[in-house]
């Protein structure tokens, strides 16, 4: 005779734990503060708002510690990391959203001499599918935004495929629907991309557009007549409606990448947007859409100015990406909605000594109550925030004021002497609010990252 089983509450939730879980999110907005280590979010907590306060990006609900390796190095650069984040593979530095096995080959130059176009052989790897792939598949919205060139390591992870990260004028091409070069798996296109370096997008001329595409091709145009709204200042993207638009194309560089945030902000004749406002814009646009949307956002700058050891660009970059989170978390809904932040590597800048509760981090470190001046075995002065390696390194070190160090264009000092400051090997942070960010936890490689944004939209 069949005995009926019967369960026990534990029992049956385990079993149905071991389900695929329901995707609730609709949307989701995945911030990328490129460089952005542990020690680059404190020391922006510091000078932004205090050792007591937060940052808007550490007021989210969940928080997991990143590894970042690529797949043949224990550092990484940023193309194999957001190139991780955005399709579950390790790859080799340099490389764009392709298979493991891709090698790295160095960009051709055109006719104009200008190098960037692909020096990739056909059987070198396979594209391997990214987010914002899978989500315009299911019918939703995309878009890539940055204070980089449009064509950078972090937005074309996202919609292009390449064995090299510096091959522009071909990155760009994938984004064009119908063009030569296209990539097929976006579909209609990208809904919106915004960012710095029209030049890879317009054509070459002698006079005017010396690192200009050598093809003659205008991309910004191409996109135009297939319906996309177009912006190249400020203005001209607040005057994009909504209403009447759902798709934008914005540039707002000639050449290389948008402005500092501290240069824009004290520059009184700039035209570029902030991040705020470019991200502002973008959720406008993309939430039309009812499937919902995917969309990336880059805190760019903030990795070229650790590079150059210039920490006050660095943290005032930064700042101004957390901005842009808050102006995402006023604007979305948080039940069906998943905001992502995250950064792709690290760099060598290190918090030093002792200093005094409420001391400039920028600054002298300045000890006790009366702010003593630290200084070295030699008598010199030392700063709160220095670098392992890079471009300022003296033979013998000098004795600094707070004036010297405190200057928009002081150069911290290094251990060790470079050309170019050089990212670190070590794990970055991850901080997660909205509908499925529990999913965020422990420690994960950023591999993980993929599948667990993958699972919330259902993809």
């Amino acid at each position: 005779m069949f005995k009926p089983m019967i369960l026990s509450s534990a029992i049956l939730t385990a079993l149905l734990s071991c389900g695929a879980q329901a995707a609730t999110a609709k949307n989701v907005i995945f911030f990328l503060g490129d460089g952005m280590g542990p020690t680059t979010v404190t020391a922006t907590r510091l000078y932004k708002v205090g050792e007591a306060g937060q940052l808007t990006m550490e007021t989210l609900d969940h928080t997991a510690r990143i590894k970042t390796f690529s797949h043949d190095a224990q550092t990484t650069d940023s193309a194999p990391s957001m190139s991780a984040y955005m399709t579950g593979v390790k790859m080799n530095n340099e490389v764009i959203s392709m298979s493991s096995d891709t090698v790295a080959e160095s960009p051709r130059k055109d006719a104009n001499g200008n190098s960037g176009l692909s020096g990739c052989a056909s059987s070198n790897g396979q594209p391997v599918s990214t987010l914002l792939e899978l989500a315009k598949a299911k019918g939703k919205a995309v878009g890539a935004i940055t204070t980089t060139e449009l064509t950078h390591a972090t937005p074309a992870a996202t919609y292009a495929h390449i064995c090299h990260r510096d091959a522009a004028y071909d990155i760009a091409a994938q984004a064009i629907p119908g063009g030569a070069g296209f990539n097929t798996a976006l579909g209609d296109g990208v809904d919106v991309l915004m960012g710095g370096g029209a030049n890879y997008w317009t054509p070459y001329d002698k006079d005017n557009n010396k690192r200009g595409r050598a093809d003659g091709r205008d991309l910004m145009a191409e996109l135009k007549a297939q319906g996309y709204a177009t912006a190249t200042t400020k203005s001209e993207l607040a005057a994009v409606d909504p209403a009447s638009s759902s798709r934008l194309i914005a540039l707002f560089s000639k050449t290389s990448h948008m402005d500092y945030d501290l240069d824009r902000q004290k520059n009184a004749a700039s035209t570029q947007p902030s991040l705020s406002e470019m991200t502002s814009k973008a959720i406008d646009l993309l939430s039309k859409k009812p499937e919902g949307y995917f969309l990336m956002v880059e805190g760019g700058r903030i990795d070229h100015a650790l590079h150059g050891t210039n920490a006050k660009r660095a943290l005032q970059d930064a700042s101004a990406f957390d901005d842009a989170i808050k102006t995402a978390l006023g604007k979305v809904d948080l039940s069906n909605t998943l905001i992502v932040v995250t950064a792709d590597h690290d760099h060598t800048m290190t918090i030093n000594g002792y200093s005094a509760k409420g001391n400039n981090v920028l600054d002298l470190v300045k000890e006790g109550s009366d702010k003593t001046i630290k200084r070295d075995i030699n008598g010199m002065a030392i700063t709160t925030l220095a670098f392992g390696n890079g471009p300022n390194r003296k033979q013998v070190r000098e004795d600094l004021t707070s004036a010297q160090v405190l200057d928009d264009n002081y150069l911290q000092e290094t251990g060790v002497k470079l050309g170019s400051e050089t990212h670190g090997g070590g794990d970055v942070m991850l901080f997660a609010k909205g509908v499925d960010s529990d999913l965020f936890k422990g420690t994960l490689d950023n591999t993980k990252v993929f599948s667990k944004v993958k699972t919330a939209l259902g993809l």
